[in-house]
Formats: C-alpha cells, structure tokens, sequence
C-alpha cells in the first residue's frame, strides 16, 4: 500500500525546546528531518511503499484535527495525485482527530502509536510477545471504537420476548474488549510469575547478569551475536527483533555471565506499551550491569540516548544507579570518516564507563569484554588451591567459576590449581573447602 508520512512540528514544543536551552545543561533535541527519516523507517518496517514524507508546521494544534484546514486540502490533493491510501501521522491522535482526518481525506489514518503497536505485531514471535503486544493493542483501540454500521441500533434486553432496548452496539464490543483485556492480563500474570520463577533459579546459580539496552537499531543484537556468537535476527531496521535473548557467555577471565538482549527503545514510546512490557522490561532492572549502546554514526545519538535514559528512568534506576551500573557503548564507529572515528575514539579513552566498538568489525569488542570482567569481578585474587582426594568434586566449580592457569594431578591423588578468582568465587570456594588451602596468595587489580 502506497502511504503519505507526515511529521507535525508543533510551535509550543519548538519554543519549550528553545527554553530548555537556555538552561546550564540543554536538553538535546531531535531535528525535524531525523524525526521525519525515522517516522518513514517505522513505515517501511512493515513493507510499506511510502509517497511522500512532509514535515507540517502547526502554529496551533486544532482539537478537531490537528492541523489547520488548508494544509487539510493541501494534503487531500497530494493523496489524490500519488494514489494513497494511506496516512501516516508521527504525532499521538485523539480518537475524535483520527475519525475527522479520515473523514477529510477518505483514506485509512495511522498515527504514531498505532504504527508502532504495528510493527510490534509482526515481530512478536513467542507466546510472551505476542501477549503483550495484543493486550498493547487492545488498550489502544479500546478508546477508539467507532459504529460504522446503521443496522444495529440496539441489541434486545430484558427477560421478556417484547423486551425493551438492551446495550448499543458499541457498548457490547466495549464490554468484550474489556473481557479480553482481563484474560490477557491474567495471562501475563502467569508470565511474569514464571520469570520470577527463572531469575529466583538463575540466583541459585549466582551468574550475573549484563543486559543491552538502547534506541532501536543501535546494533544491540550484532553486539549480543558478536560476543555470544548467538544467531539472533540483526538488520539495519528499525524494531527488527523484539522478543527478549538471554545467552551464557565466559569472559575473558573464566566467569560465566548471562547476556540479555531487549526490545529497542524509541521516543514517545506508547505508555500501552511500557506497561504491556513490562514483565520483559524488569530483566533489566535485574541486571548487575547494562550495556547502554548507542549509535555514533547517527547525527541525533545524543537525543536518542536522552530518550533511553528517559525510559530507564520510568523503570526506576536513577542518575546515582545508572552512575554505578552502566557502560555507554558508542556503537557502528565503522561508519565514521577517519577523523570523525579517532576523535570518537579519543573522547571514550577519556571518559569514564565509555567504550567505543564496532559490532561489525569487531573493534574494541575486546577491550569492551575486559571491562565487563573488571567490573564484575572487582578486585581479582591470584591463588593457589590444592584438593585433596575427597575434595575432587570441586574440580568442574573450579573451571565453571574461575580462570585455571595452571593445573598439578599429584601422586598422592591430589590436584593443585593456580588460579585467578574474583573475591566473591575466592569466598565461595573457601566455605565449600572449609578450610582454604592456600600456598600463595596475591590480590592484584586490571
């Protein structure tokens, strides 16, 4: 379907964003052109043939419709002559404006919600997903039922076969949306208790847990297959996968981790679809560090990343937590001109929790998996273990949670161990030894 898209910029946010400016730390701000580029990707994530793309400035928004009535007939006339049936409006729409613009233009009205509750669709893959985005949906649409139909004015009611008037038409399908509202939440109750569940497990197995976060086609799921050497979709679309991974790596230093990728952010994300998705969001409020990636090859990053750190601020990690838990990965410095990519590179050297990579080349991925290793192991011991025979069960923890240097099997039925341990492993092992055996000792740090 050929489709118009259609970016309205109002006056009252321009000069909102012109007076946060003003301010000591200006709020950064998406530019018109990269709101109307991302607004045609959403488009063209689900197949859409787009026309036109316009930018509309609105001096002052019509409660009716929006936009004024002579950019109405301008855009009529556009529709008319590209042959769409289609329109794409990147700003949130009452129910009233949709039904009056549809019945302006005769042709099917999106906005930007509805769009994205789109694209979640076809990408929800599991039963968790596909959940969560139906009962997104159902919210969505549960404001917005409108009769199109003259034959039923009533339904019949009462007990009686001359019974009086019963509900509208309208009133039923509210109430059965409504119903399904119900079962679906009960539904996802069920989800969430099982992922409870899983966390509580994966406590048992004390694995920490590194989640990627980010704006949406940032390249967390390149960055999640280029460590883990997962097979997960990753394209250069927007919204490409949305079902949550999790992965067991080993890093550099022998401690295994669970690695998490999650559903991309996005500005002015749906609040339907913040709480639909909740149950998937808490995976990162479990985590013991994030990955925040962003994409340094994309003129508004900086405006991106504020929207990321908008939503993980809803979720409730702070300025203080987000200070403690989480490395910025400045992403795709491939794409950078020379000087633009050593200067990006430089600025990371000298920032703290700054890591510059490149998903694709691999560039810096490394240094990115030392300094998760640091600061997941803190302070690093250097030791020597020696099990005696009735130890030897201790031999697969051992290599499961630390780095073995170097490995003795003795005549006497012992094994002697040089290893490298975080000061949490070194603990646990003393408790399970009773008595740590240590024949030499050093604690040294990365």
């Amino acid at each position: 379907m050929r489709a118009l898209v259609l970016v309205p910029v109002l006056k009252q946010a321009r000069s909102s964003a012109s007076l946060s400016s003003d301010t000591a730390t200006p709020a950064p701000r998406r530019s018109d052109e990269a709101r109307l580029e991302e607004a045609t990707g959403l488009a063209r994530a689900i197949d859409l043939s787009i026309a036109r793309g316009l930018i509309i400035p609105v001096s002052q928004p019509k409660p009716a419709t929006l936009i004024g009535t002579g950019k109405i007939e301008e855009i009529k006339a556009l529709l008319d002559e590209n042959d769409c049936g289609l329109v794409i409006v990147d700003h949130p729409l009452t129910p009233v404006q949709q039904r009056n613009l549809e019945k302006e233009w005769q042709a099917k009205v999106i906005d930007r919600t509805g769009l994205i509750l789109e694209i979640f669709g076809r990408r929800a893959s599991t039963k968790e997903g596909t959940l969560q985005v139906d009962l997104a949906h159902l919210n969505y649409q549960k404001g917005r039922l409108v009769r199109s139909w003259t034959h039923l004015e009533r339904q019949r009611g009462g007990a009686g076969f001359m019974g009086g008037p019963g509900e509208t038409q309208i009133e039923a399908d509210r109430r059965l949306l409504q119903e399904r509202i119900l079962k679906l939440e009960r539904e996802l109750e069920q989800v969430v208790r099982t992922r409870q569940l899983h966390r509580a497990k994966r406590r048992k197995v004390p694995h920490p847990i590194v989640a990627l976060v980010g704006y949406t086609n940032a390249g967390k799921s390149t960055l999640f297959n280029r460590i883990t050497g997962a097979g997960v979709l990753a394209e250069n679309m927007l919204f490409a996968t949305l079902d949550p991974t999790l992965r067991r790596m080993k890093l550099p230093h022998g401690r295994t981790v669970i690695l998490s990728d999650t559903v991309g952010f996005i500005s002015d994300l749906p609040t339907h679809l913040v709480a639909a998705f909740r149950a998937t969001l808490e995976e990162v409020l479990e985590a013991d560090l994030i990955l925040h990636v962003r994409d340094m090859s994309d003129p508004d990053n900086g405006a991106q990343s504020a929207d990321v750190l908008r939503i993980l601020d809803d979720l409730g990690i702070d300025e203080k937590e987000r200070s403690e838990r989480i490395i910025e990965v400045w992403n795709k410095i491939d794409r950078l001109e020379p000087e633009a990519h050593e200067a990006v590179a430089e600025r990371a050297l000298g920032r703290e929790n700054v890591m510059a990579v490149s998903a694709i080349s691999g560039e810096g991925v490394d240094r990115l998996m030392d300094e998760i290793s640091l600061r997941l192991a803190g302070v690093v011991t250097e030791t020597t273990v020696v099990l005696p025979p009735e130890k030897l069960s201790l031999i697969a923890w051992i290599y499961e949670n630390a780095m073995v240097d170097q490995r003795e099997d003795r005549e006497d039925g012992s094994v002697a161990f040089d290893l490298r341990l975080s000061e949490q492993q070194a603990n646990a092992l003393e408790r399970k030894l009773g008595v740590f055996p240590v024949a030499e000792k050093e604690d040294w740090e990365r």
